[in-house]
């Protein structure tokens, strides 16, 4: 059971990333799905998260209007298509799996976004 991201890259300010996250071993569809990021010397937060029978989204208000949460049931893939990047959004980013926005249990390893000015 393990989440894996991939996607993380060095870009410019005002590119475009797509972040995705594979899981394994379990439906990751059955699960409230988030992502995260940390930057250096700052607290972990809470980027995204997708889940519920509607399949509701929720986004921190620094990424409203630029990053797009998604999944693929068939494929147990999470995504997070990231644009209009800014300095501000370098981090490592973590997708998870929980039981709701705030409760995850499982973590993926983080992909490292840096975003250049």
């Amino acid at each position: 059971v393990r989440l894996v991201e991939s996607g993380g890259d060095l870009v410019q300010a005002g590119g475009s990333l797509r972040l995705s996250c594979a899981a394994s071993g379990f439906a990751f569809d059955d699960y409230v799905q988030g992502w995260f990021r940390q930057a250096p010397g700052k607290e972990r937060e809470g980027v995204s998260c997708i889940g519920g029978a509607d399949r509701g989204t929720y986004y921190a208000d620094s990424v409203k209007g630029r990053f797009t949460i998604s999944s693929d049931k068939a494929k147990n893939m999470l995504y997070l298509e990231m644009n209009s990047l800014k300095p501000e959004d370098t981090a490592v980013y973590y997708c998870a799996a929980g039981t709701n926005c705030n409760d995850y249990d499982l973590w993926g390893q983080g992909t490292q976004v840096t975003v250049s000015s």
